[in-house]
């Protein structure tokens, strides 16, 4: 008969030898892993350089947005306003952009605590090109 304690440990054993790398849905211990960020669209996708000088609006629409989730532009982290899970805002100043040209904009979320236990959580979304004129 296995007592208790040696099936715990057995789980443990099989989340940290077998399932590092697999789908986080087949790891029971990722219940609390946070998502990779998707980004699909920017609006606008295009502004002036005027508007930038004025300050300006950039939403970022995607998935798996939550509440840890950092916009990155130009290599700067900031910290967006949350819609939703599927919508992230921040304001587009010249503290960010000098000056026309192509803006790389992508959204971050931090690992979580789940790291420990074979559990990929967090990442970075590819990036969609502001295109400011």
């Amino acid at each position: 008969m296995v007592s208790r304690p040696m099936v715990l440990s057995l789980t443990t054993f099989l989340a940290l030898v077998l399932l590092p790398g697999c789908n986080n849905a087949l790891n029971p211990f990722c219940g609390n892993s946070r998502p990779a960020p998707l980004i699909s669209s920017l609006v606008p996708s295009t502004m002036t350089f005027s508007e930038v000088q004025q300050g300006s609006t950039l939403t970022i629409n995607g998935g798996q947005f939550g509440p840890s989730s950092q916009v990155v532009i130009n290599g700067k982290t900031l910290f967006p306003t949350i819609v939703s899970s599927q919508q992230l805002k921040v304001m587009i100043t010249t503290s960010l952009i000098s000056g026309p040209g192509k803006v790389n904009v992508s959204v971050h979320t931090p690992e979580g605590n789940s790291g420990d236990v074979g559990c990929s959580s967090g990442g970075t979304s590819s990036a969609l090109v502001l295109t400011v004129d």
